[in-house]
């Protein structure tokens, strides 16, 4: 027999036979049809039938046959409880009750801590009111089993149902000694106080706080006096409360339910003292809910002051963590000062706050980092000078602060200077000097110049303004604003000799920062004056030195004015703009050619006299061309042709073509024919359109 016929397919190696065709079939099987399927094709269960007993000889020989099956069963396994409560169940069942008792105890000796065993035990006592057996064995089971609370709770049920108060009462004495959970001591008050023994159940509370030392079950104490409307028992409570936690266990629900109390009882002022109270002794951490609270209770029974206070102390908490999370939070530390300064008349605290503040400073050197760090220095001097009027404390908070800087990497001038100014502000000038005076000697910048000048200004001490100029130009002398500025003070001095020997010298620097500035300053100043020889001169040396448009334009603009005879000025004006044509071609600037033909355009249009016409004769066309980039590729860009390049094109292309025609007749007249190579393509396609 071939292993194809053998059960299932499988041959002898017990492997299972190789499909051969792994296609999917045409008709695909779900999952759910396969469940669906087995469901519908299951049998029906087979019910044991139904005995009925017709006389007392097949009863006793049925309940004889289950006990046999019962007394196997437990043989068996002795251990199974649940087979015992079956057994004892069908006992009761037969209305054999002393036979299900005497199950249930020999369960109990098997296992005498099994807690079902006890319940079903009692409850089948209970049912056939053998009041005493179910109370021995609920005495029974809470002597074996006193942390077990159902038996408890049930046992005291039990006497309270038969009437038996004091029983009951005596049960939950005995419970209460094994110091059981929260809920037995509330299930012992409520019991008292169904009976109306109000004594009862206080002294319950006494146990239960002792027992239970905790903030819920003295606010439960404080709610069960409350109702019964004794506010001077309540505030005891909450007095024993507080004295038995103690600030280390002190929970901030406590006051909170006793100020709430207070304020029930129309008492405001006592739940603002409680309130203050607790938050002066409870840590901010704790305390969150208990700010909040009195933070409502100020809104709707405080004052402005008092509401403000309240908010100042939330915002110092949110302020404290964060510090206490990064310390070197300089724009957190401003913001808690500025709050410290707005509480009126607590400098303690205030100056405290900033001691704080300044005492964290940067442990790097580096300017980006102690920068924020100096404006608390300013704002604690200013403090100290404005708001708390002590003056010689604002200067000692300035000397400290240029003594701690380290002005070798770095300086302040805004910390400089503002100790000047200080200085100024209490009448002594020569204290301001010395200080910026130290300053530039230690680390000069421009900043301090600048202020240092803008003092003296102020002061109209011209001679010192002059010494710090040419002490500032010495340590800068690129900067050409300081020029401009030294030479505009000479000036407003009527010094104009001065002012022009610092131009002089200015433009005679190597190296400028912005020397047009210097240049277009130095000329605005000569035509003010009236020397328009010495302006045509100060512009032909700048042309001598830069070819830019505006400078010709400007230079144009300038004949146009200062002439009086409307001809002259613009014939002047046009060889301006004639000249700077050609040498605008010359350089090839094609952009600034344009820009140049639009000023003059706008000068010809201006002016009565003017020849519109020929200044459009030059203006140029804009062409589309294209180039070929590094990559090979062709781009498109926009350029400006103008008439006078594409005359000169035209000539030089005749030119080309006289030359080769020449070439070619010289080639000509010669034996042996000389190969003549042209080189004509150009790349560049217009497409014109203005």
């Amino acid at each position: 027999m071939g292993d194809a016929a053998k059960p299932g397919g499988y041959g002898q190696s017990a492997r299972p036979p190789k499909i051969k065709n792994k296609s999917a079939a045409a008709v695909q099987i779900t999952a759910e049809q396969l469940i669906r399927e087995a469901y519908e094709r299951q049998g029906s269960v087979q019910k044991a039938p139904r005995q009925k007993v017709l006389d007392g000889e097949e009863l006793s020989d049925y309940q004889m046959r289950r006990r046999r099956e019962f007394e196997e069963g437990v043989r068996k396994n002795r251990s199974n409880i649940a087979e015992w409560l079956r057994y004892a169940s069908w006992e009761e069942s037969q209305n054999e009750v002393k036979r299900a008792r005497s199950i249930y105890e020999r369960a109990l000796d098997v296992d005498s801590r099994n807690q079902t065993v006890y319940i079903k035990y009692a409850e089948l006592e209970m049912k056939n009111k053998n009041t005493n057996s179910a109370r021995n064995l609920y005495d029974r089971a809470v002597t074996i089993l006193p942390r077990v609370s159902q038996f408890w709770y049930r046992y005291t049920y039990m006497e309270e149902l038969l009437g038996n108060v004091d029983g009951a009462r005596e049960i939950f004495n005995r419970w209460m000694q094994w110091e059981p959970e929260e809920e037995a001591w509330s299930a012992f008050i409520k019991f008292e106080r169904r009976y109306g023994e109000t004594d009862n159940a206080r002294a319950v509370f006494e146990r239960f706080v002792f027992v239970h030392p905790e903030s819920k079950t003295w606010l439960k104490w404080a709610k069960f006096e409350e109702d019964l409307v004794e506010p001077d028992r309540v505030r005891d409570i909450f007095g024993r409360a507080i004295d038995r936690l103690g600030e280390a266990f002190m929970d901030q629900h406590i006051f909170i339910s006793f100020a709430k109390f207070e304020v029930r009882m129309k008492e405001v002022e006592r739940a603002r003292a409680i309130y203050k109270y607790a938050l002066e002794r409870l840590p901010k951490a704790k305390s969150q809910a208990l700010y909040n609270q009195y933070t409502l209770f100020e809104k709707q029974y405080g004052e402005r002051e008092e509401i403000e206070d309240v908010v100042a102390n939330k915002r110092r908490m949110q302020y404290e963590a964060t510090l206490k999370h990064d310390a070197h939070d300089y724009d957190t530390w401003i913001d808690y000062v500025k709050l410290e300064e707005s509480v009126a008349g607590n400098f303690d605290r205030t100056r405290d706050i900033y001691e704080r503040a300044i005492a964290e400073h940067p442990n790097v050197l580096d300017k980006r980092l102690w920068r924020r760090y100096i404006y608390l220095w300013l704002y604690y001097a200013l403090f100290e000078e404005t708001v708390a009027k002590d003056v010689e404390r604002a200067r000692q908070v300035y000397v400290a602060c240029v003594g701690l800087i380290p002005h070798k990497q770095f300086t302040f001038a805004k910390l400089w200077l503002q100790y000047a100014w200080f200085e100024i502000r209490q009448g002594d000038v020569g204290a301001a000097r010395r200080g910026l005076g130290q300053a530039l000697g230690m680390c000069p910048k421009d900043k301090l110049f600048r202020g240092y000048i803008e003092l003296e200004l102020e002061l109209r001490d011209f001679d010192r303004v002059r010494t710090l100029y040419s002490k500032y130009v010495e340590f800068n002398p690129t900067n050409c604003a300081t020029w401009v500025e030294f030479a505009k003070l000479e000036a407003a001095l009527h010094e104009s000799e001065r002012c022009q020997a610092l131009f002089e010298l200015a433009v005679e620097q190597p190296t400028l920062d912005m020397p047009e500035v210097l240049w277009k300053a130095y000329i605005d100043f000569e035509y003010d004056q009236g020397d328009y020889d010495k302006t045509r001169e100060l512009y032909g040396r700048l042309l001598a030195l830069t070819d830019h448009v505006k400078v010709w334009i400007s230079l144009a603009r300038f004949e146009l004015a200062v002439a009086d005879d409307p001809e002259s000025r613009l014939a002047a004006a046009r060889a301006v703009y004639e000249r700077a044509y050609s040498r605008l071609k010359e350089l090839k600037l094609t952009e600034e050619r344009l820009v140049l033909l639009e000023a003059w355009r706008e000068a010809e249009m201006s002016e009565s006299q003017g020849d519109v016409a020929a200044v459009e004769k030059k203006m140029p066309r804009r062409v589309r061309k294209r180039r070929k980039l590094d990559d090979g590729s062709l781009e498109e860009y926009f350029d400006y042709v103008f008439p006078d390049d594409e005359e000169q094109g035209a000539r030089f292309k005749l030119l080309a073509k006289a030359h080769m025609w020449k070439q070619k007749a010289a080639a000509a007249s010669v034996s042996e024919p000389i190969a003549a190579t042209e080189s004509a393509s150009e790349n560049n396609e217009e497409d014109g359109y203005e």
